[in-house]
């Protein structure tokens, strides 16, 4: 018995010993699951109130849309682990690794239609969320303001996990949409593509067409 025992304690040492960082992190992910989700619903409640004043008095043309998501678990420990310079774990080191490291477990996006709109939002909610750290997002081609306003932080109600919420043009954050579904769904491999220098001339080139759309649309319906 005591032999059987000393195997089984065995066994057990083994099986924990076999745990990847991946693993840890996974389980790590379900425990943060429940306030994952509620720091999206309430950091997508209070940008609803946030912008309530000017989405309710838009002209006709004008559009305000807040959607939230949450990082789903596989996606989080891919983004944990571009974060490292060698792109991989160590798996000497599980306890190197946690998953309330990410700053975007929890997300609001805002999509703003013109251009106006946005920088009217963004102001108003930059200083409803003056602690949060800004983390904007830029065009490496262009100088000026950024392709959208991004800010991360901790809510009051969750402290454990870091939540995000960003003000972008509808017309760039439909297009990363696309991009995303086309380029990094399908298959990890397409996303050297997406880093090609062609791809990229064209990315920018979408930019800067969506920009010139936008600031076309609004100058010839504030002419007389």
């Amino acid at each position: 018995a005591f032999r059987f025992g000393q195997a089984r304690a065995s066994e057990r040492s083994c099986l924990m010993a076999e745990r990847t960082v991946e693993d840890r992190l996974r389980e790590e992910y379900f425990k943060l699951l429940p306030d994952i989700r509620f720091a999206s619903e309430q950091l997508e409640t209070k940008i609803r109130h946030c912008v309530l004043p000017v989405s309710r008095r838009p002209d006709k043309h004008e559009q305000v849309i807040v959607t939230s998501r949450i990082k789903d678990c596989e996606s989080a420990i891919d983004a944990l682990r571009r974060d490292k310079e060698v792109r991989k774990f160590n798996q000497e080191q599980p306890d190197l690794y946690t998953l309330t490291d990410l700053k975007d477990l929890a997300g609001v996006r805002v999509l703003v239609f013109p251009e106006a709109r946005l920088h009217e939002l963004n102001a108003t909610l930059a200083e409803q969320f003056s602690d949060w750290v800004p983390n904007h997002v830029m065009d490496a081609e262009e100088s000026g303001d950024p392709l959208a306003f991004t800010y991360y932080g901790r809510l009051d109600a969750v402290t454990n996990v870091f939540a995000e919420f960003q003000v972008v043009s509808m017309l760039i954050g439909q297009f990363w949409d696309v991009e995303h579904s086309v380029m990094y769904k399908p298959s990890p491999q397409y996303r050297g593509v997406a880093r090609s220098l062609e791809m990229q001339e064209c990315t920018h080139n979408v930019y800067r067409a969506l920009k010139e759309f936008e600031k076309t649309f609004e100058k010839l319906i504030e002419s007389p």
